[in-house]
């Protein structure tokens, strides 16, 4: 069974070398990243902007443990927005020996519920490049609907590209 727990700086070496293991796998898909981000010290630093960002209420960084408990990706909800918008975004990513066993969709599974149960959000949303089937299926397992597209949305691999942008409500759980 696929976990979710929150990330802590005590996980900048594991995750410094699963970034190291799938930084060509992972580089369609995500923004350029200087070569510190692929270090001890470049995912401390990030994991400490995360949780900065979670002690303000804005995000929940999450690593994504296998059945073995083994660390196998991060999945955040990020610009979590309170008042009458009570919402957030998701991101999400899984490594590539990891891929195709159901960790994503069990993990958006587990972040939906805290999501929406914990954190007491109406909606999250979750972009995906457009040939992001793999992400897309995750999302669509969990109960997102497809709702739009987003012209050059995110600079991704070093240039702006189009997102598809799904969301899920609290009251279609």
């Amino acid at each position: 069974m696929t976990r979710l727990r929150l990330a802590t700086t005590g996980d900048s070496a594991a995750l410094a070398a699963l970034q190291a293991r799938n930084r060509a796998y992972m580089a369609p898909w995500e923004p350029a990243r200087p070569e510190e981000y692929f270090t001890i010290v470049g995912q401390r630093a990030d994991l400490e902007a995360a949780l900065d960002r979670h002690e303000r209420g804005d995000a929940v960084p999450f690593v994504i443990l296998d059945d073995d408990g083994i660390m196998a990706g991060r999945l955040t909800l990020r610009g979590i927005v309170r008042g009458p918008f009570q919402s957030c975004s998701m991101g999400c990513w899984v490594a590539q020996e990891r891929a195709g066993k159901g960790l994503a969709t069990d993990a958006v599974a587990t972040a939906l519920t805290h999501a929406f149960k914990e954190l007491g959000l109406h909606r999250v949303q979750a972009e995906t490049l457009l040939d992001n089937i793999p992400s897309q299926r995750a999302l669509q397992r969990n109960g997102f609907v497809r709702y739009g597209l987003a012209p050059k949305y995110l600079k991704i691999a070093g240039r702006w590209q189009d997102h598809v942008m799904f969301q899920r409500l609290a009251d279609e759980a």
